[in-house]
């Protein structure tokens, strides 16, 4: 009886072991369909995104000679902006919660092709046929190698897909590689803060650098939120966990931090400048710290992430080209240049600055002080004499002053 029932058991068992086979390949294809709606999402979010700012751009373009210094809360082109500018923040953000950290972060180079071709369609940017070739060709080609760079990066990102669960997100946070790298982190980070407040190194890689750390911290922080409020959404309620709000807390304070850095390099250095090196210095560590706290690319084969490091230095070569070509913006000059102006004479025919130095005051015709020429600050007075009336009733003013004839 044995022997009978033994081939009748393996019989059974073989569809069992040829479905659990069949199982892989379903999943793999079901992850690879989160990376592509994630990536789908981070996309339409930073394209509405450029389109937003630029809204708002033209509004205030509209109003520059308004006298009103809040007359964009007026327009409903400004309003239109704000609205699709949270719309394409919130894109960004629930594309966190489907594909890995190391393909989202990659994928803002799409808002700086999207800006690039908005400024010469929708705000009209002028230019020279002389500056065609110099300007938009090379910006369109640094296009072209941002998106071959963004095919790249959607093709061959990581595939490593898990559930944004408490207990997860709280066994990452205590991993040896994530606890490495924040302690390396935070090293560097205090250096370079030291040298930035301290010894006065405002070097514009040294400020995003700072951006840079923030933002890697703000990135893992945002995919841990986001998954987690998904997860909650299907059915698995995590917003009960700690660790939810610990990242919560983290994610604005490191945004907020981020801000302000960024707002000291706007003030100090031009904003192509700013797109270009940011973009490189934030991508490469937001991967990095993809990379140790979810381990994204964990099982990934060196091929995947040799093409995944190509696709992030082609887009990183497209976005400087762009960024590299921009308009740069003129500095506001707080005084006219009068020895400028066609057909006017200085007021000193040996070139003594008649408006006021950058490095000295401000003030409207200020003049730099110089003691070897007291004569020309000395106020010029009229002569005065007097005169004795002869008639001693009559009140006469004490003095009369004096007209200069021509020959004086």
């Amino acid at each position: 009886m044995e022997g009978g029932n033994s081939p009748n058991l393996q019989l059974q068992q073989l569809p069992l072991a040829t479905a659990a086979v069949s199982v892989q390949p379903h999943t793999d294809s079901f992850s690879y369909k989160e990376n592509l709606i994630g990536a789908l999402l981070a996309i339409f979010g930073h394209l509405v995104i450029s389109i937003a700012l630029n809204l708002q751009k033209y509004s205030h373009i509209r109003l520059a000679g308004s006298k009103d210094p809040q007359a964009y809360f007026k327009t409903k082109t400004w309003w239109c902006g704000l609205f699709l500018l949270v719309l394409g923040e919130l894109g960004v953000f629930s594309s966190y919660a489907f594909a890995p950290l190391s393909l989202i972060v990659p994928l803002s180079a799409v808002s700086v092709i999207a800006s690039a071709i908005i400024g010469i369609i929708f705000i009209k940017e002028k230019w020279k046929p002389k500056d065609f070739l110099r300007r938009y060709v090379l910006s369109l080609v640094g296009c072209g190698l941002a998106i071959v760079g963004t095919y790249l990066l959607i093709t061959f990102g990581p595939n490593s897909h898990e559930k944004m669960t408490g207990e997860n997100i709280t066994r990452h946070l205590v991993s040896w590689p994530f606890l490495l790298y924040m302690l390396v982190e935070i090293i560097i980070f205090c250096l370079l803060l030291y040298f930035y407040k301290e010894k006065n190194a405002n070097y514009i890689v040294v400020i995003l650098l700072l951006v840079a750390l923030l933002g890697s911290m703000t990135a893992v922080t945002v995919k841990a939120v986001a998954g987690m409020i998904v997860v909650s959404i299907q059915g698995n309620l995590q917003l009960d966990y700690p660790i939810f709000y610990i990242m919560l807390v983290c994610m604005i304070a490191t945004a907020i931090f981020q801000a302000t850095f960024l707002a000291q390099a706007s003030q100090l250095y031009d904003s192509s400048q700013i797109a270009s090196i940011g973009y490189i210095l934030s991508t490469t560590a937001a991967i990095t710290a993809g990379a140790t706290f979810y381990l994204d690319f964990t099982g990934e084969d060196v091929l995947h992430i040799c093409m995944f490091a190509l696709g992030c230095l082609i887009a990183f070569l497209g976005v400087f080209l762009i960024t590299r070509n921009r308009k740069k913006s003129v500095p506001f000059e707080p005084y006219i240049s009068m020895d400028a102006m066609p057909g006017m004479q200085n007021m000193h025919d040996k070139g003594i600055a008649v408006q006021p130095d950058l490095k000295a005051s401000f003030s409207y015709g200020a003049l730099e002080n110089n003691d070897s020429m007291p004569e020309i600050y000395t106020p010029a007075t009229l002569p005065i004499v007097q005169e004795q009336h002869g008639s001693k009733g009559v009140s006469a003013p004490p003095y009369r002053v004096l007209e200069h004839s021509k020959k004086e």
